[in-house]
């Protein structure tokens, strides 16, 4: 890093303090006595979701939560927890620590996380992700639920 001022790489830091995104610093330099501020961020990394036919997609955070808002539509669910669970779902898809991840990964941590919110939201999810095809099905699923409940 170069001052602003001078171009000289004679630098030194003054004052260092966490912010809401990162780190901010204040910087002099030693040589034209000029101070600025600096600030550092994590750089996120690029996810990847691998789709049931191996197509492959930028991890969008915008289409988790517009997926969760659909099974949550007309049902007593505020906003934010909805934006809480989309957080909690990312950090566990970084905490991989892998660039690709499968959309099947991912709908099994909405549907953890929407057990926890409202049950009906869950059948909602579940009925797409799990290709529910016949009554049977939905009926097995309540059943789990019911027992996880007890």
């Amino acid at each position: 890093m170069n001052c602003p001022n001078c171009k000289s790489d004679e630098l030194s830091v003054i004052d260092s303090r966490d912010c809401d995104e990162g780190i901010r610093r204040r910087r002099l330099c030693t040589k034209c006595d000029f101070r600025f501020t600096t600030y550092e961020r994590i750089e996120k990394p690029i996810i990847v979701v691998v789709k049931k036919d191996n197509r492959r997609e930028r991890f969008s955070k915008e289409k988790l939560t517009h997926g969760i808002l659909q099974a949550c539509k007309n049902r007593p669910i505020d906003k934010v927890v909805v934006d809480r669970a989309v957080d909690e779902i990312e950090k566990r898809i970084n905490i991989l620590g892998d660039e690709e991840v499968t959309s099947h990964y991912i709908g099994e941590q909405v549907l953890d996380s929407l057990k926890g919110i409202d049950h009906v939201a869950y059948l909602r999810f579940a009925s797409v992700h799990k290709s529910f095809n016949d009554l049977h099905a939905f009926e097995r699923e309540i059943a789990r639920l019911e027992n996880k409940k007890n």
